[in-house]
This record gives structure tokens, C-alpha cells and sequence, in this order.
């Protein structure tokens, strides 16, 4: 299996709202081993979606690149 090309984020600095710049990404709560079953997320037409096991409230930021957030460690890298 080949690596993907959608973003991941956590949460691990427990904060309510991380902007991103991307319309499907992944969410994983935590890092591991503390993580949440790792879904996908999509925002569709609207600017915001909120994560069904960890409350995170992921807001779209346009002015952000690609594969970025605020906070910039909210990003995922394995």
C-alpha cells in the first residue's frame, strides 16, 4: 500500500478549533498510542466540520498551504 496524500491532524494540544486548508482530511485524535479510530473528514461546501469522537471543530483557512494548520503542530507526519 502506497502512502497517502491526505492530510492528518490531532489534537493533542486539546485546543476547540485548528484552521486548516483542506476540504477532506483525516482525523486521529490523539497521537498514538492515545489515538481515536482514524477517520476521514470531509468540510463539502461549508467551512467547518467537527470531529464525531474528539469535538475538535476544524475550521477552513484559505490563506494557510497546503497541509498546514493553526496551530502548526496539529499537523500528523508518521
Amino acid at each position: 500500500m502506497g502512502s497517502s496524500s491526505t492530510p492528518k491532524f490531532h489534537n493533542d494540544m486539546g485546543v476547540e478549533t485548528i484552521e486548516i486548508n483542506a476540504g477532506e482530511f483525516e482525523c486521529i485524535g490523539a497521537k498514538p498510542p492515545l489515538d481515536h479510530p482514524h477517520i476521514y473528514l470531509e468540510m463539502g461546501t461549508g467551512n467547518e466540520v467537527v470531529c464525531p469522537y474528539c469535538s475538535t471543530l476544524y475550521r477552513r483557512n484559505e490563506t494557510l498551504g497546503a497541509g498546514t494548520a493553526n496551530p502548526p503542530q496539529a499537523v500528523f507526519t508518521e
